[in-house]
């Protein structure tokens, strides 16, 4: 018998695997999928914080200040614990002003940690909680269930498109509530990006068919009805869309807004991107419109968990399994995992 059980090979559970056998502890790590590295793996790999402790209060107010205090004290040090593991930076910044933190190679990023979590078991999920020894959920929240999207999020559930791995189907949500765990608040939010309608998106399509433009546009539903963005990173935007019929969305880009920079591409490059793609783009009084779809990548919502990540007598929760830090905006969803992976070990083990 393990000293540690954790469900999931994603960054919070493979991060919580290496802080427990630095601890002394044997781990063994369930993973549903085919391969470690959960979305992580798809993902741009950046890890970050707000600069400011009150600008993640005004970003993210619905959370739970306790947990982001711990995340927002905590990163800096776990950033240069992942490059003590081997892990490469491969950029220091994250081009916003807002935000510090780091760039990692995704792939890289993950064999370092594999390598260091001992026994991971791939396409063994954990189907039932262990009695006798602690259990680390971090099975990568519950996008992937329609049935769960459906009653939390979005009517349309079924018309969103899945924009991480397909195996975060909320198994760690269900096995703790089972056990008496509760839901945070949030259970109605997600982070996820508007892609260009294209009529076939891959995986490889979910970075470079994201339409991160929506301030230099007017948003309206396909019906015309408009929505005013509010926050810097879109995802009211995406959310916004995710409730709309089908889905759907269109851009309305006026020709001025078409140099406008966004991170290391134009407004006008994404849309060619878009076009290229084969997603409906035309031109129309003086404008482009572009029509997206939103994806979805990780639910906010998920179980309660205190500062030591307790969900329940013997169970932790860590990455989109636990709930309740970035309520009502958003903050780094890796960043999290990283932290609370690492707390949910310690504490188990303490």
């Amino acid at each position: 018998m393990p000293d540690l059980v954790v469900a999931g090979a994603g960054m919070a559970g493979l991060a919580a695997a290496v802080r427990g056998r630095e601890l002394g502890a044997e781990v063994v790590v369930h993973e549903k999928g085919d391969r470690p590295g959960g979305s992580m793996l798809l993902s741009t790999g950046f890890l970050w914080r707000y600069r400011e402790w009150e600008r993640f209060r005004a970003e993210c107010p619905g959370g739970d200040p306790d947990l982001q205090r711990l995340v927002w004290e905590r990163l800096d040090d776990d950033l240069a614990w992942l490059e003590s593991l081997g892990a490469l930076a491969v950029v220091r910044e994250t081009g916003n002003e807002l935000t510090s933190g780091a760039r990692f190679d995704t792939k890289q990023l993950t064999e370092t940690l594999c390598r260091r979590a001992g026994d991971v078991r791939l396409a063994e999920p954990l189907t039932e909680l262990p009695h006798e020894v602690p259990v680390i959920l971090a099975t990568g929240g519950f996008q992937a269930g329609v049935d769960l999207v459906e009653s939390y999020i979005t009517p349309e559930a079924r018309s969103l498109v899945l924009r991480t791995n397909p195996w975060s189907t909320g198994d760690g949500l269900r096995l703790a509530v089972d056990r008496g765990a509760e839901l945070s608040v949030g259970m109605d939010e997600f982070y996820g990006r508007n892609l260009a309608a294209a009529p076939h998106i891959a995986e490889a399509d979910f970075v470079p068919l994201a339409q991160v433009y929506a301030r230099h546009a007017r948003v309206e539903n396909l019906a015309g009805e408009t929505y005013e963005p509010r926050t810097w990173s879109d995802i009211d935007v995406v959310q916004w869309t995710a409730r709309q019929p089908g889905a759907r969305a269109r851009y309305v880009v006026p020709d001025d807004a078409l140099g406008e920079s966004v991170r290391e591409r134009t407004v006008g490059g994404l849309i060619e991107v878009a076009r290229r793609a084969g997603a409906p783009v035309e031109r129309r009084n003086g404008s482009t419109v572009v029509e997206v779809v939103a994806g979805i990548t990780t639910t906010l919502g998920g179980l309660r968990i205190d500062a030591q990540a307790r969900a329940a007598e013997g169970i932790y929760a860590a990455g989109a399994d636990a709930g309740g830090i970035s309520t009502g905006g958003w903050a780094s969803a890796l960043a999290s995992a990283l932290v609370l992976g690492k707390v949910a070990a310690e504490s188990a083990l303490s």
